[in-house]
């Protein structure tokens, strides 16, 4: 099986606090990769390291054996890595299908002209339209990005992300925020993905059934350093693993 996304000893320190501590994985291409760990494990610094948003200190990242690790956030989505973040990240005063379509012009080099009326990009918006579908969002395609619930602007950002093609999914808790009523919705989406098959998704949560259903491989983070890596059944019969969720390892009030 083929390494799409690697690091090599990534560490970064903010002052004295070692945030991701020598932190070395292989993320295997076109399979479901969950992060995991307890508070202030580290786990959205290490994607915001794997993203662009931070460099590190010391280490290296590879992406189909190209160091990345001094390319910019928007460089790594050019090749491919889209970062969804905890706080949705859409354009509320375009309408749904705007946004997407937006995305898709962006993939593919057409630029906007201010006089130019809107059914002109026909084949954009065709492929907005079908990547609603997948994430079912297709009946709102008309309604204001602002006057989705919050579910909902999830599932639009990641119709935007694979707009822009890209092969590696980061998705930082997906589900933060949502009501229960909401979440069904977003695990089919992300299901469907997977089912495709020819994305790989690295995903930080914290419903554990969610990960247990969805996940080829789980990295477990502790202070910052990798404590476990495995399939699913190997991390859960991992008895450091069960301390530092149970509290053996780790102070519950931790940040």
């Amino acid at each position: 099986m083929d390494t799409i996304l690697e690091t090599k000893d990534i560490t970064i320190a903010f002052g004295g606090h070692v945030a991701v501590d020598e932190v070395s994985v292989q993320i295997p291409e076109k399979q479901f990769t969950s992060v995991i760990g307890p508070n202030g494990a580290g786990k959205t610094t290490f994607f915001n390291l794997l993203s662009g948003q931070l460099r590190p200190t010391k280490g290296d990242i590879y992406f189909k054996g190209e160091s990345i690790t001094k390319l910019s956030p928007t460089k790594r989505t050019r090749k491919g890595i889209g970062r969804s973040f905890q706080i949705t990240n859409v354009f509320p005063n375009l309408t749904v299908l705007e946004n997407v379509r937006l995305a898709v012009q962006s993939k593919k080099q057409v630029r906007f002209q201010m006089l130019k009326h809107f059914k002109s990009y026909k084949d954009q918006e065709e492929k907005a339209l079908e990547l609603l579908g997948e994430v079912l969002l297709k009946d709102k395609a008309n309604s204001l990005a602002s006057n989705l619930a919050h579910g909902e602007k999830r599932k639009l950002e990641i119709a935007m992300l694979l707009a822009l093609e890209t092969e590696i999914l980061l998705l930082d808790e997906p589900t933060a925020g949502m009501s229960l009523e909401e979440v069904p919705a977003i695990l089919e989406v992300i299901h469907n993905i997977k089912r495709q098959g020819d994305r790989t998704i690295v995903l930080i949560e914290h419903k554990m059934d969610m990960i247990l259903d969805l996940s080829d491989q789980v990295l477990v983070l502790f202070n910052g350093q990798l404590l476990a890596q495995g399939t699913p059944e190997d991390i859960m019969d991992n008895e450091t693993v069960q301390s530092a969720y149970l509290g053996g390892l780790y102070d519950d009030n931790s940040a």
